[in-house]
This record gives C-alpha cells, sequence and structure tokens, in this order.
C-alpha cells in the first residue's frame, strides 16, 4: 500500500502537476512529474491551493475508458504497487501523477512497471 504522506489526494494539486510539471508518454501510461518546488516556479509561497511538496508524492488517474469499476481498481492497484517500489528513486519533493490509458487494462504489473519506468528515466534525464 502507498504511504498516506505519499498520496496526492487534492484536486488543486493533481491539477498543478499536471498544468506546471513535464510529461512523459508511454503506450499504456501517462506520467505527469512536478520537480522542483512550487517556489522555484516564481510562484508566491505556499497557499491552501497549493500542495506541500516537503515529501514526493503520487497521485493516479484511472478513467472509465480504461474499463469498467473492476478493471479499473485492478489497474490502479498495480499502478499503486509499481510506484511504491520506486518511491526512494524520487527526487525529494517530486508529485508525479500517473494517468492510465486504455491498454493499461490488459497489461501485466511487469508491462505497467517497465512503461513506468521508461517515462521515469525521461522525465528525470
Amino acid at each position: 500500500m502507498l504511504p498516506a504522506a505519499n498520496r496526492l489526494t487534492r484536486s488543486q494539486d493533481f491539477g498543478l502537476v499536471v498544468r506546471r510539471g513535464r510529461r512523459a508518454g508511454r503506450p499504456r501510461l501517462v506520467v505527469h512529474a512536478l520537480m522542483s518546488a512550487v517556489e522555484d516556479l516564481g510562484v508566491p509561497p505556499r497557499t491552501s491551493a497549493q500542495p506541500t511538496l516537503d515529501q514526493s508524492k503520487v497521485g493516479f488517474v484511472v478513467s472509465k475508458a480504461v474499463g469498467n469499476s473492476v478493471v479499473r481498481h485492478r489497474v490502479s492497484r498495480r499502478l499503486r504497487h509499481v510506484v511504491r517500489d520506486r518511491l526512494a528513486v524520487l527526487p525529494a519533493g517530486t508529485s508525479l501523477v500517473v494517468r492510465a490509458l486504455a491498454p493499461a487494462a490488459s497489461a501485466s504489473s511487469a508491462e505497467l512497471g517497465d512503461d513506468f519506468d521508461a517515462a521515469l528515466r525521461r522525465l528525470l534525464r
């Protein structure tokens, strides 16, 4: 399970990462990453509408395009497991949004892990 301190939960946080972060697309998922503190982006100090970027945080978007409820939850669980094992690799203060695409429904955990690793390598270079 992904620790609560490492979860991205607020809608504003998701929006900030998607709007201001970098993006890397793979066949089964898209990873959005915001790797620096909000202050480094020229934004005034933290308000209630901005995330706290002390720890690495991850959020997931698995839409109905992926499949029905059972399939979406299966994909979410697999992605959480994949990301949990890689949290130590992320620089401190990194926020990620992992968006599953329709082909993720038929992908194994290993395939999702490979796609996530490739996207992360691209974002961290």
